[in-house]
């Protein structure tokens, strides 16, 4: 048992000497990104102001897709967001060229929201998932932050069989459990490497495992077998998806034509009946031409994928042709949805994120006081290498 643990032990620290810079990087940027939804949409509110006429007529959806477009003539709408407040702006997104704000009841361009807040969050997302890196180098930042996330899996883990006393004594136990007053040094770094594994162990397990079935095909796969379900083709096999074309980013316009926009607005009050909670209610703008038409109606935050539903009307009747909650979904994919979402804590609402948030901190400290400890360890190893040949 006690060679077991040592191999452990040096296979946790050769890991975290190698991915030690990378893991701090996307733990950092992690705690960046906590309540990015949440700034974004204050952010974006401070932009603009709405006062609702009354009676408060909405535009029909040509005229506010047009007056979006007049603001990006050069690039192509993909979807338009509703929000059930009065005094709140309709968003037509265009892939990854942002949004455009419009006014619903007089057409005005309001603007892409606050600009400086979206590109610093976009700069830090690019850390996040690919090391600052744009363009071909994407491909192999993926890869080094996707093998770092196993790496920092295996840490979390092994930390944890690692952090077990020897010995199961009250004073072996509070002395990895909780923070001890006037310690520097090593022991300071250890106690603080310990306590914080400790209390961070499990929200950090389900972040970073949630992680890497986001980096892996293999990885999220595995989540649909372990049901005893078939996973899902790829998404290229799949062809675009009718109800989140965003996620397709900016080749779906060349895959699919755009809809004919009038009659859309029947369509859209159908939604609206659907559910009386609904938060938003999302229409793609490109899907095969007199297809039935699918909005996606979310009663959440946005990142509660079990508060999302589908709903997809004939285009010529407005007739339900399937409406589609998260309970119709197999236990593979809702399973595969909360592990999306649990990476960033959203699954669970701002409760969720925060202890997400928190967890990424740890991750941070757990990756400087790790480092730390390595770095005296090999100081110690290099000062009794240059004394050893004198005491012989």
């Amino acid at each position: 048992m006690k060679s077991f643990r040592k191999v452990i032990f040096w296979c946790h620290l050769i890991a975290g000497a190698s991915a030690g810079i990378i893991v701090l990087i996307m733990s950092v940027t992690g705690v960046l990104l906590t309540y990015e939804k949440q700034i974004l949409a204050w952010a974006d509110a401070r932009t603009y102001s709405i006062a609702p006429p009354s009676p408060a007529t909405r535009l029909p959806i040509a005229t506010l897709v047009a007056r979006a477009r007049e603001a990006k003539p050069a690039a192509a709408p993909t979807n338009i967001i509703f929000r059930p407040t009065a005094a709140a702006a309709v968003a037509v997104a265009f892939g990854r060229e942002g949004n455009v704000f419009i006014n619903p009841y007089t057409g005005e361009s309001l603007g892409e929201g606050a600009k400086g807040v979206r590109d610093f969050f976009r700069v830090v997302t690019d850390w996040h998932r690919w090391l600052g890196a744009s363009g071909e180098h994407r491909s192999f930042a993926r890869g080094v932050t996707g093998a770092c996330n196993l790496a920092f899996l295996f840490l979390v883990s092994s930390g944890f069989y690692l952090w077990m006393p020897r010995k199961w004594t009250r004073k072996q136990v509070r002395s990895v459990a909780w923070f001890r007053r006037a310690l520097s040094g090593k022991a300071r770094d250890f106690n603080w490497h310990n306590v914080i594994g400790l209390w961070s162990v499990v929200p950090l397990f389900v972040v970073v495992l949630a992680a890497v079935t986001i980096s892996y095909t293999w990885a999220g796969d595995l989540v649909y077998h372990i049901v005893g379900e078939t996973p899902p083709p790829p998404r290229a096999a799949q062809g675009p998806s009718p109800s989140n074309p965003a996620r397709q980013g900016g080749n779906l316009e060349r895959v699919a034509t755009p809809i004919p926009l009038d009659g859309l607005d029947q369509l859209l009050a159908r939604a609206e009946q659907q559910t009386t909670d609904w938060q938003s209610i999302s229409l793609p703008l490109s899907v095969a031409r007199d297809a039935p038409v699918t909005f996606t109606i979310d009663t959440g935050t946005g990142g509660q994928p079990h508060k999302r539903a589908q709903l997809t009307l004939d285009p010529t009747s407005g007739e339900v042709v399937r409406w589609e909650p998260f309970s119709s979904f197999s236990r593979g994919r809702r399973l595969r949805s909360f592990l999306r979402f649990a990476h960033t804590g959203e699954v669970a609402g701002l409760i969720g994120q925060t202890v997400a948030g928190l967890a990424s901190l740890g991750g941070a400290m757990l990756v400087w006081t790790g480092l730390a400890l390595a770095w005296r360890r090999w100081c110690a190893w290099r000062a009794k290498r240059v004394a050893s040949p004198i005491g012989g």
